[in-house]
């Protein structure tokens, strides 16, 4: 069997030569042959495929550990990529309610009053707020359980509820995303499709922000990702595109466009 030098190997796998010795340290990568005097090292090449897909996950920050893990389990790392993909989307709704909060901030915290004292919010409404917030911190939550799915669910839906009692047409547009997004993040596509139908239907009848109805069209082009529906959800990503040209703030669009950069299409 021909083996390949460490340099060729490295070009065909598109790791480095230096990723590679520090794999062959981790045991991660063995090569096919170390030479006892010059210490070179060769590859077979039927290892490029087990190269090539180390690359592609460090390539999404999978540790060596989990990588190593992933390799070695029966069902190609199914289950465990699935946990690392939670994960992720935790640490994607963290960044994302940052952002909003950010923007939130720099146009002025609605809950101060002039001279930056806060006001005291109505039971009710504080309750819709105190949910609202509660479904964020649950979608950031690494390692969520079973129970933490059903809370988060439990609790969009009584956000949305106390919303449609105390709120306006915003508050209850954002309350139907919000529901939309925990529905998409847990793969359940048809009720996604319905709530984000809401959102936009409620955008679409009232008088609301242009940065909401942007969200709307998002949020749809989330749930019909998550549907298999590509065409769809291509559709509504460039409907959410078209009413961003009309949001002045930019704080505002940056918000809507890393939600949109964020549908896995």
């Amino acid at each position: 069997m021909d083996l390949l030098p460490i340099g060729s190997f490295a070009r065909q796998s598109g790791l480095t030569v230096k990723a590679l010795r520090h794999y062959d340290a981790q045991g991660l990568l063995r090569p096919a042959r170390v030479d006892p005097v010059t210490r070179h090292r060769w590859y077979a090449p039927g290892q490029l495929d087990r190269a090539r897909r180390i690359r592609r996950l460090r390539g999404l920050d999978l540790p060596l550990a989990e990588i190593r893990a992933v390799l070695a389990a029966p069902d190609g790392g199914r289950e465990r990529l699935i946990a690392y993909r939670r994960d992720a989307q935790a640490r994607l709704a963290r960044d994302q309610r940052i952002l909003h909060g950010l923007v939130h901030l720099l146009e002025g915290d609605a809950d101060m009053t002039e001279n930056g004292t806060a006001t005291a919010a109505p039971p009710e409404r504080q309750l819709a707020v105190d949910l609202f917030n509660l479904v964020w911190t649950l979608l950031e939550q690494a390692g969520r359980s079973v129970e933490d799915d059903d809370r988060m669910l439990h609790a969009a839906h009584a956000s949305r509820y106390h919303w449609g009692q105390v709120g306006g047409a915003e508050q209850v547009a954002i309350g139907e995303w919000q529901c939309a997004r925990v529905y998409s993040v847990l793969g359940r596509a048809e009720p996604a499709l319905h709530h984000a139908r809401r959102c936009l239907a409620v955008t679409t009848t009232a008088d609301v922000p242009d940065w909401l109805v942007a969200s709307a069209h998002e949020g749809l082009a989330r749930a019909y990702a998550v549907a298999g529906d590509r065409e769809a959800a291509v559709r509504e990503q460039a409907a959410a595109r078209d009413a961003l040209e009309r949001v002045a703030d930019p704080e505002d669009r940056q918000v809507v466009e890393d939600d949109l950069a964020s549908i896995p299409l």
